[in-house]
């Protein structure tokens, strides 16, 4: 038998490698090793990264923070950075020494196809299958470095830097080579590389050569000039497959390539090869160019020595012949009998490749005269291995053992012995590996084996939509949907029911995108194009996104018309920035970008500044934008109305706001927020405390304060500069509840903003108290903000609203002129104790009778909520007669009024009206009251608003022991006596607080039953003169103009 040397040719053959490093969960996709050369990082479809010790082969650290499979990695040179890419378009950049997350990047809108740090390392180049940009990260701010390099009109496949950093080579999908100068960013050289996909590339380490390579059409390596971009010598020929990836050694002295047929080893400087390795997709040198690290479809990493030397060859060629067990004889070789009897031995050894790949060769070996002889046995092993085979990788698929299932699957193919299941059963593993091109292959089989079946169709659907080609897939989906229709078998026709039709899943779609558009802009700016849609223009932009079409794909079942995938498709992609900002003199208007692409319009004025918020939300990752100032029509007056009623609920559903500072130039130190004009505007109020993620950017568009936070209402130091500038507490910055609750706080909040027309200090409020009213410019603003309070009124029965002074407001004089009267803080009297309470109505207790006390409290409890309808408020209140006034000597601007109040200490008035003076001896016809408007909370009953989440809690048993506890407490004579006891304390507490000193209103009568509120530029303080002689005649209800 020759030796396993003497076997040796110019081109060997490596199957083992020195060691393999487990750990990822899904197919390898990425390898590269840190310039330290201790340490490799690999990305896998497993969504993670891992962080590998070289020498001992343990995971230093499982890197987790990607949402999809990782596509690609690169390190930087210094080896301070790591990058790594995903299918989602996600780019994650993760410190080199520790591992640790450093920032997240939306960098595309999908797949990231290419990473490369610049020699420098001061710039990470990115570029994605979804879209022909190259995008330039800063590596200091990951902001983008100037506007994205466009290629074409195909989507970038490829990137390399090349070693002096001062040109960027980018394949394209349609397979030409781009050279860009990184300085300039001007394209210096393109051209057609390979007849068919490139599929990658690498320069030489002296930057003179770039090499390219390509698919199964044209496997083969090009060597280009980088001065001339001319190809150099012949093609690197070798490899029947595609080739995947290629790395050039750090001494420039060999090339490796990855294919489906193995890891070729090429000689640079004659272009043939050396050494073959196990095939694999991904391949990288290590620093000192002694390794070669692989990783593909098994999940696994391979380290392979370089075989650098003839004698190393040769022992790990005859090491591999050992291990094989090719321990035959060359006469056992020689005869068709020992071949006979190798196959049958494997297989009953149950080594059924290996049975295989003999009984091929035997067949390969032999003549017809020769097979014919062995005609019988031929068929018997065929037939005994396949049914093995297929029932093995039945199996293996039932257990989701995807590549073994492959393996025996293609046995049972290659013994001729294949039937439409097994290919469909070898698609259906493909598809588990995510190996769409082969699945769709073995699909497109089980059609043309069986034309009327619909199991082929089903697959290539499935292959389609996981290859992205989503158009095809729906087309296979439909055909399906046919061959189920039309099929003989009943039980066949019955599956039809389970699946939708593309017309069903589009009408789901399109309700989920009505619902979620229901909280957005009637109007937005799409910030990819430029346009500006109406609702029918943004369905349609959606409908012609790759989102729309995978989630269409996806859509092929009943249930999957109920799952929460299509409401999460829609909203991530229907995100919108909505931006804040302070009106200037030229703004952008609807009419200047209708119908027009806003990037290419002259940028200036407002232009400018909607060029710059369009792109600082495209680059962030929106689709969707809109400005105030040119995306309503203020035209249209339902339009109009609709926007100012639904504006704070956009803001509240916008994923992100940003307000744009204006008057905050970039050089600003901390603090210069608080003092922006835009703290001062009427309607960034709401545009404030509506938003839940909000972004500040100061003139230049930079960040204020630098501050990179995903969301500067987070930031403690943005907050409190807000706090002082806007009075608002940060809770409520945080987490604003729009409504009519706590009415007067938002008033004051408000009360010193302005608006440049004067009805929207009331119309910027609507959504704040969350009502919905006419919006009628040139109303005025008195009628404006009257209409607003007479309804928060009106809804809250809160009668803190009337708490202001100043003047009284044309629309009824219970509310102020302008909301600047809401600037005092509400009128805060000294409040009793409990002890005190309690020692006040022991002292009532002997004084007023029970009865009355209960009259009282029952008159006042049953007193309804205050009434504002029609400029009119119904007021319930407890009046107190007027029975003096009296103008004292004092300031001229104001007029000062000695007041006596039935029931009422003396008290003293300052106003600018002028006030009727009269006396007991000489009476008015005119009746003055000075009263108190009730307040329910006076009865100090449960509010059960706030009480609602707590209904309910008692559990059915707690609640019959509580029954059970007060039934056995008490004689019927003794719980009658108790809730008497109650009642009568709850009534003179009530008694007490009625004595104590309240903010009242001055009312002068106008007709019979109708009042005026007299304004008053301090609170009026009054306090009855006796608490136990409190007259339930006071209790009332007045009519107010």
């Amino acid at each position: 038998m020759p030796s396993a040397f003497s076997k040796i040719s110019e081109l060997i053959t490596i199957t083992t490698p020195l060691r393999e490093f487990q750990g990822h969960e899904g197919r390898i996709n990425a390898v590269a090793v840190l310039p330290d050369k201790r340490r490799m990082v690999t990305g896998s479809d497993d969504k993670t990264l891992r962080l590998w010790d070289l020498k001992t082969g343990v995971v230093l650290k499982k890197m987790e923070g990607h949402r999809n499979g990782v596509t690609r990695l690169a390190v930087s040179r210094d080896g301070q950075l790591i990058a790594s890419g995903d299918r989602g378009g996600e780019v994650i950049v993760w410190h080199g020494e520790t591992g640790e997350l450093l920032i997240k990047i939306e960098a595309h809108p999908g797949w990231i196809s290419s990473l490369d740090f610049s020699p420098d390392g001061t710039v990470l180049a990115t570029g994605s299958y979804h879209n022909k940009m190259m995008n330039l990260w800063n590596t200091k701010t990951w902001q983008q470095q100037g506007d994205p390099i466009e290629c074409g009109d195909y989507s970038v496949s490829r990137i390399r830097c090349s070693p002096s950093g001062e040109l960027i080579a980018i394949k394209t999908s349609n397979d030409n080579i781009e050279i860009y100068n990184s300085g300039t960013r001007k394209r210096v050289a393109k051209f057609k590389v390979h007849v068919s996909l490139t599929s990658s590339l690498a320069w030489t380490p002296d930057g003179t050569r770039l090499l390219t390579c390509g698919n199964d059409f044209d496997p083969t390596i090009l060597e280009w000039d980088t001065t001339t971009w001319e190809q150099v010598g012949d093609p690197y020929k070798g490899h029947d497959y595609s080739i995947s990836d290629i790395a050039i050694h750090p001494a420039g002295t060999f090339v490796a390539s990855a294919s489906n047929n193995g890891i070729r080893l090429w000689r640079l400087s004659n272009r043939r090869t050396v050494t073959i390795f196990k095939p694999t997709e991904h391949v990288t040198f290590s620093v000192d160019g002694s390794r070669i690290l692989s990783g593909g479809s098994d999940s696994i990493i391979s380290e392979w020595a370089v075989p650098l030397h003839r004698k190393t060859i040769a022992i790990t060629t005859a090491r591999d012949t050992w291990r094989d067990g090719d321990l035959s004889t060359d006469e056992e070789l020689l005869t068709h009998t020992a071949h006979q009897k190798r196959c049958d031995a494997l297989f009953r050894a149950g080594k059924l490749q290996d049975a295989v790949e003999s009984y091929q060769h035997m067949m390969a070996l032999s003549d017809e005269t020769t097979k014919a002889d062995y005609f019988d046995w031929s068929n018997d092993f065929k037939q005994e291995c396949s049914a093995l085979c297929a029932a093995n990788g039945d199996a293996a698929l039932a257990a989701s053992d995807y590549d073994q299932a492959i393996d025996l699957y293609s046995m049972v193919i290659d013994l001729d012995s294949a039937s439409d299941v097994i290919f469909a059963n070898r698609s259906q593993a493909n598809l588990g590996k995510m190996l769409w091109e082969d699945a769709l292959l073995d699909a497109d089989k089980v059609t043309e084996l069986n034309p009327s079946s619909h199991i082929g169709y089903q697959l290539a659907h499935a292959a389609l939509r996981g290859a992205q080609s989503y158009d095809e897939a729906m087309e296979a989906f439909t055909i399906m949907l046919s061959k189920l229709d039309e099929a003989p078998e009943a039980h066949i026709r019955d599956l039809r029911q389970q699946y939708v039709c593309p017309s069903e899943a589009e009408d789901a779609i399109r309700k989920a995108v009505i619902i979620e558009l229901s909280n957005a802009p009637l109007r937005l700016l799409n910030t990819s194009s430029g346009i500006l849609c109406d609702r029918d223009a943004q369905l349609n932009f959606f409908k012609i996104s790759l989102e729309y079409k995978e989630l269409l794909s996806f859509i092929t079942k009943r249930s999957d018309l109920e799952t929460e995938r299509i409401k999460e498709v829609v909203a991530m992609h229907f995100r919108c920035v909505l931006l804040s900002h302070r009106w200037e003199e030229r703004e952008a208007l609807l009419h200047h970008i209708q119908d027009k692409d806003v990037r290419k319009l002259k940028g200036v004025g407002g232009i400018a500044k909607l060029q710059s918020f369009c792109k600082v939300a495209r680059d962030a990752g929106y689709s969707w934008a809109w400005m105030d100032t040119c995306c309503i029509d203020k035209s249209n007056n339902v339009e109009l109305q609709e926007s100012v009623n639904s504006m704070f609920v956009w803001y509240r559903h916008s994923a992100l706001t940003i307000v744009y500072l204006s008057d905050v130039p970039p050089s600003s130190q901390p603090g210069a927020l608080a003092s922006s004009v835009w703290n001062e505007r009427g309607w960034t109020f709401q545009e404030l405390v509506a938003p839940k993620v909000v972004i500040f950017y100061q003139q230049d568009w930079s960040l204020y304060r630098d501050d990179r936070s995903p969301n500067h209402k987070e930031s403690p130091a943005i907050m409190k500069e807000l706090e002082g500038a806007t009075g608002i507490d940060p809770q409520a910055l945080i987490s604003f509840h729009p409504g009519v609750r706590d009415a007067r706080q938002k008033l004051q909040w408000a009360s010193k903003r302005v608006t440049t027309v004067q009805e929207d200090a009331a119309y910027s409020l609507f959504g704040i108290f969350d009502v919905h009213l006419p919006v009628i410019y040139g109303e005025r603003k008195q009628s404006a903000l009257g209409r607003l309070l007479q309804d928060v009124v009106s809804r809250s029965g809160d009668i803190t609203a009337l708490d202001w002074v100043g003047q009284s407001s044309e629309f009824n004089s219970c509310l102020p002129a302008d909301i600047i009267s809401y600037a005092t803080p509400p009128c805060s009297l000294p409040s009793l104790s409990e002890d005190e309470i309690q020692t006040a109505v022991s002292s009532l207790r002997n004084i007023v009778a029970a009865d009355l006390a209960s009259k009282l409290y029952n008159m006042l409890e049953d007193m309804n909520a205050p009434l504002f309808a029609n400029s009119r408020l119904r007021l319930p209140c407890i009046a107190f007669r007027v029975t003096e006034v009296k103008r004292r000597r004092g300031d001229a601007a104001h007029s000062t009024y000695g007041v006596k109040v039935n029931g009422l200490r003396d008290l003293v008035i300052t106003t600018d009206e002028t006030l009727k003076q009269f006396s007991r001896a000489k009476p008015t016809g005119q009746t003055f009251f000075l009263v108190r408007p009730w307040d329910r909370r006076l009865l100090e009953l449960p509010d059960f608003a706030d009480e609602a989440e707590s209904v309910g809690d008692l559990s059915e048993s707690e609640s019959a022991s509580d029954d059970t506890d007060e039934s056995s407490s008490y004689s019927p004579g003794e719980e009658e006596s108790s809730v008497g006891s109650e009642v009568h304390s709850r009534s003179l507490r009530l008694m007490v607080h009625l004595g104590q000193a309240f903010n009242a209103l001055l009312l002068a009568q106008q007709r019979v039953g109708e009042y005026k509120r007299v304004a008053s530029d301090h609170n009026i303080i009054a306090q009855v003169k006796d608490t136990a002689s409190i007259d339930i005649m006071n209790i009332r209800t007045l009519d107010i103009l």
